[in-house]
């Protein structure tokens, strides 16, 4: 039995160690916004969170999660409306669509370190998510106005607390 918290609640899984992360969610637990890519780990596709960093879903054994915080698209803001999730929306990111819940975990685990980036950062970062609709401008334009977005959040909340 492997037991971890999934996007903030408490899950206990009968599986075989060695089943990957990804399948447990899609197969086990009925979680489909986390998609299947190359199953290597080097499109980003199925990139989730482990523990607040992005990780491949499809190459970590639900072994390796046992006691971990873990979030999928579905926990990231589950009214969809985490600023980088609006700023998708907004600038109308995806074509086809299906890299795009992996390239949020991404984006997400990228502004966490690096609030205000640059092209540079977000390049450096998501340079190992595809994306075979070539939505990759689009991407970083919403990278940074979520980052703007978060910025003047945090601006706010801080003078609404003195």
């Amino acid at each position: 039995m492997i037991k971890f918290k999934l996007n903030g609640r408490d899950v206990s899984l009968d599986v075989p160690e060695d089943t990957p992360l990804l399948w447990a969610l899609r197969d086990d637990l009925g979680l489909t916004g986390t998609k299947f890519g190359c199953g290597v780990g080097q499109c980003g596709a199925c990139t989730v969170h482990v523990g607040g960093r992005a990780t491949r879903s499809c190459v970590t054994p639900i072994s390796a999660i046992e006691g971990a915080d873990v979030t999928t698209i579905e926990g990231l803001d589950p009214e969809g409306r985490h600023p980088l999730q609006e700023a998708w929306q907004e600038i109308q990111v995806p074509q086809c669509g299906y890299c795009q819940s992996g390239q949020i975990m991404q984006a997400a685990s990228l502004l966490r370190d690096y609030p205000d980036p640059t092209d540079e950062d977000i390049d450096g970062v998501m340079g190992g998510s595809l994306c075979r609709c070539m939505t990759y401008i689009r991407i970083r334009k919403a990278i940074k106005e979520a980052a703007a977005a978060m910025k003047s959040a945090k601006t706010e909340g801080d003078h609404s607390n003195g």
